[in-house]
């Protein structure tokens, strides 16, 4: 395996656009789930969401080309934009040797419901010519390659909610095939529409908590479900001779990935966890590291009562819990890292959440503070972790691990690490 490296990062999330605004978000405790404004429907029995504030397109992008955008790919857009940026790359003298993969779970499907309610409802029968380019899940990798002229490999992953944790796999398995020398990372989510929250309140899986600051508590005993967000990020991966051959600023390592699948069912995740366990286990691989090795798990942690202590058993099981009836000896125990999920704090950004959750994992090695997991009051027995609920930490980490875990049983596993070069 190649050296691969990260040289840029960006974010737009409920917390705050830009990645240091949603950093400093996380910091703050700061919660931005709130009422939706997107649409109002008294049918709908959930109305809270993690949506994005005070975001404006044409600061980003033309008037004209925010009209041809789907919000989702908007959002995708303007992180793309903040890590290009950031990472100083000259893509017009080697256009053909950097690609894109984006990475969203729901595509346009907010833009299809309002369209289709504007046409069978309101009995407005002719649809925009941009209807099709606003909702493809591609066009979102389209426009950026378009505006920045990027011509290597390109891919669109809709893996679920491990969306985003995927495309980096993608991305590192092109660098290291040597199809392509670059790549861009970037997911994006915009999904808060009736249709959405209807089936998803249907099938018991949103909290029904109507305290918008409180209701996504992953781990905590009181948990009942997970609450719908909305965003972009975006990273810069590269290989590490790339990156020092351009003198590039490098600001961790990608030391390891893994992509599985459960192959059990199309919501739930498997009992006993061993799916994730295989997949955390093969990011280890590729990383050369130990368990041991990772100084913190932002872990998937929806505030689902069914997939949180699911998740806890494979993170118990990675360090070595074998006998599920007898409690965790705590010699093993005692190298479990601190472990939490910013969801509390955004939502879950579906695909887009698996990038802004490594860029937290990037953070947190980089300044050394670990993030919270918001709202966790009531300790769950079967959630029996260090999930960091008193605020953010103060710990020098080399190594953290992020997991996404998505519908359908799919899995994935970054590992980045604090980068060792010259």
């Amino acid at each position: 395996m190649k050296n691969l490296v990260i040289t840029g990062l960006g974010a737009v999330t409920p917390i705050g656009i830009g990645v240091e605004n949603y950093w400093q978000g996380i910091l703050d405790m700061k919660c931005g789930i709130e009422k939706i404004s997107r649409f109002e429907d008294e049918d709908v029995p959930i109305t809270i969401a993690g949506e994005v504030k005070g975001f404006d397109p044409k600061e980003y992008m033309t008037p004209k080309l925010a009209k041809e955008m789907g919000v989702f790919i908007q959002y995708a857009y303007a992180a793309a934009k903040e890590a290009i940026d950031q990472s100083g790359i000259k893509i017009e003298s080697e256009s053909d040797r950097i690609g894109i993969v984006m990475a969203t779970a729901l595509n346009g499907t907010a833009e299809i419901a309002e369209t289709e309610y504007d046409y069978s409802v309101k009995g407005k029968k002719r649809v925009s010519p941009r209807f099709l380019p606003k909702i493809l899940g591609n066009l979102g990798a389209a426009q950026i390659a378009i505006s920045y002229g990027i011509h290597g490999p390109s891919f669109t992953v809709s893996t679920a909610c491990s969306s985003g944790g995927d495309a980096i796999c993608m991305a590192a398995m092109l660098l290291n095939s040597g199809e392509a020398d670059v790549m861009l990372v970037v997911g994006g989510e915009s999904a808060h529409c009736p249709i959405v929250m209807s089936t998803l309140a249907q099938a018991k899986a949103l909290s029904k908590n109507p305290d918008p600051k409180t209701a996504c508590r992953p781990f905590d005993a009181d948990r009942d479900g997970f609450v719908m967000g909305e965003g972009g990020g975006a990273i810069i991966l590269e290989t590490e001779e790339h990156a020092k051959k351009r003198n590039a600023s490098i600001l961790c390592s990608l030391a390891g990935y893994g992509n599985n699948t459960d192959g059990y069912h199309v919501t739930a995740p498997r009992p006993d966890g061993s799916g994730a366990v295989a997949c955390m286990k093969s990011a280890l691989s590729k990383s050369g590291l130990k368990p041991e090795d990772i100084g913190y798990i932002n872990t998937h942690g929806t505030s689902t009562p069914v997939g949180d202590p699911v998740e806890v058993m494979a993170i118990k099981t990675l360090f070595g819990w074998e006998d599920k009836d007898a409690p965790m000896p705590e010699e093993l125990r005692a190298n479990i890292p601190p472990v939490s999920s910013t969801k509390g704090n955004t939502g879950h950004l579906m695909g887009a959440g698996g990038i802004t959750e490594v860029i937290a994992c990037i953070k947190a090695i980089e300044t050394g503070i670990l993030p919270p997991t918001l709202n966790y009051k009531t300790p769950d027995p079967e959630c029996d972790l260090d999930f960091i609920p008193e605020g953010p930490r103060k710990t020098q980490i080399n190594a953290a691990m992020s997991n996404a875990l998505g519908f359908g049983g799919q899995n994935s596993s970054i590992i980045v690490k604090k980068y060792e070069g010259d």
